[in-house]
């Protein structure tokens, strides 16, 4: 399936799309004539017949001062996308008519978010460009606008034709993080051992600093058939506190195949292999396979699945080594074109050696995020967390019991989607996480906040 005659199809529903008044981008001109108005009125007619080259001209010398009308965005954005499907254009040519298009559009989203019909060509722009996961989340917001039937249609064939061409996935971010107490410890003070008090030494207590966070990925799928992938790829994060023992460096690398079901089902297997080192040193390697499966319930309803098992091998605390199993199930739902919910649920298990570490975990999460006017994107979640250890945890257990822990994790993030340089935006995100345990000196506050500039090709 090529991408054009999908274009000329959405071309036309676009067409009735644009009839009905509820879906209007923007109010009707006013009455009295003006150079503005004679202009857009011009380049209309250009557009319908196709001289979109000529409508630009028209349109490019009235987007030039600060207060830019909506028409005129809009039909920017339109004539761009149009022309950059034109015959015969240079690779480069095409891309800067796109990146026109997608900043006219781009502007208007920014200050009237629940617009559908111009978040849909945008989501087309995107598309033509080969963003393909930028394509996909607008393409999902518009049909949460409940759109007339033939747009439905289209933007489903759009999501088909984004599925089935994926090839490049990659990603790039960096973050300032301050923290209140970057290892997670106890503020407790005194411990007691058979009703006897003894105080720790200040440098168990909590530590706080700034650190720098970059984190870095991607993944190529090579097609073996019409529905069959073969899926290579990596990741790499690096988190640092100048030179202190809170240093976190992680890599890990997958392959394996990916089969499309059918138009809403997916499943992978991947061998997965990780590295961690801690402070100046390794910490420990994980050797295993995971499976991946996502399924599109509705148009606007997505649920996707992980189990894995992992077999780890610490590289000084033996005890601790063993296999790790993890289970996850989760979901989406784009309620609205400027809001989206989205949750999951999981279970872990660890076994190993030492009988005293062996724990399972259950957890729940729960969030949602709404795109504002000016540019702004606030989001939220909430998880809970359940541990429960096995073995003989005294002295922290006073009477030798096992160790419960339950954790509360409260996170708030705010985006800027009117501001990028390069392709990265500005996100902050403020976390607070608690522990309560049954034993001593495993309890915790953390309030940390990452101020990020992220991206995604």
């Amino acid at each position: 399936m090529t991408i054009y005659p999908i274009c000329r199809t959405l071309a036309v529903a676009i067409f009735f799309f644009a009839a009905a008044p509820a879906w209007s981008a923007v109010g009707e001109p006013p009455s009295s004539p003006n150079p503005v108005t004679a202009a857009m009125t011009q380049a209309r007619a250009l557009i319908k017949e196709g001289k979109l080259d000529e409508a630009l001209e028209v349109l490019r010398p009235l987007a030039r001062g600060r207060a830019v009308e909506a028409n005129v965005l809009f039909l920017i954005g339109l004539a761009a996308t149009g022309a950059s499907q034109q015959a015969g254009l240079a690779d480069a040519e095409r891309d800067t008519l796109l990146d026109e298009a997608i900043a006219a559009l781009h502007t208007m989203l920014i200050a009237r978010p629940g617009l559908v019909r111009v978040r849909l060509e945008l989501a087309r722009a995107f598309f033509l460009k080969g963003e393909d996961s930028l394509a996909r989340g607008h393409f999902e917001r518009v049909l949460a606008g409940k759109p007339v039937a033939p747009v439905v249609a289209n933007v489903q064939r759009f999501l088909a034709e984004i599925r089935a061409r994926r090839r490049w996935t990659m990603y790039l971010g960096a973050a300032m993080s301050p923290d209140s107490n970057i290892g997670g410890a106890s503020d407790e003070r005194i411990i007691y051992i058979n009703d006897l008090p003894f105080r720790r030494d200040a440098e168990e207590l909590t530590t706080s600093g700034i650190g720098v966070s970059v984190w870095t990925g991607g993944e190529y799928q090579y097609p073996l058939g019409d529905r069959l992938r073969l899926r290579l790829g990596g990741d790499l994060s690096r988190q640092d506190y100048g030179g202190s023992k809170f240093d976190r460096t992680s890599v890990s690398v997958h392959a394996g195949p990916r089969w499309l079901v059918d138009k809403n089902t997916e499943v992978s297997l991947l061998g997965n292999a990780r590295r961690r080192w801690t402070g100046t040193g390794p910490s420990h390697d994980d050797l295993g396979a995971r499976v991946e499966a996502g399924h599109r319930l509705t148009p606007r309803i997505r649920v996707n699945g992980r189990a894995s098992w992992y077999r780890r091998d610490n590289r000084t605390k033996d005890f601790l080594d063993g296999p790790i199993l993890d289970f996850t199930l989760g979901g989406s739902w784009v309620i609205l074109p400027i809001l989206r919910a989205d949750g999951a649920a999981g279970y872990a298990s660890e076994r190993p050696k030492s009988e005293k570490w062996r724990n399972a975990s259950r957890w729940l999460r729960l969030g949602a995020s709404v795109a504002l006017p000016l540019g702004f994107t606030l989001g939220g979640s909430g998880e809970l967390r359940w541990t429960d250890y096995e073995g003989n945890w005294f002295p922290f257990v006073p009477d030798g019991a096992p160790r419960q822990d339950r954790t509360r994790i409260l996170r708030a993030t705010v985006h800027n989607r009117a501001f990028t340089l390069y392709g990265f935006s500005p996100q902050l995100v403020v976390t607070n996480e608690a522990r309560d345990t049954n034993a001593q000196l495993y309890d915790y506050k953390r309030t940390r906040a990452e101020l990020r500039a992220v991206r995604q090709f």
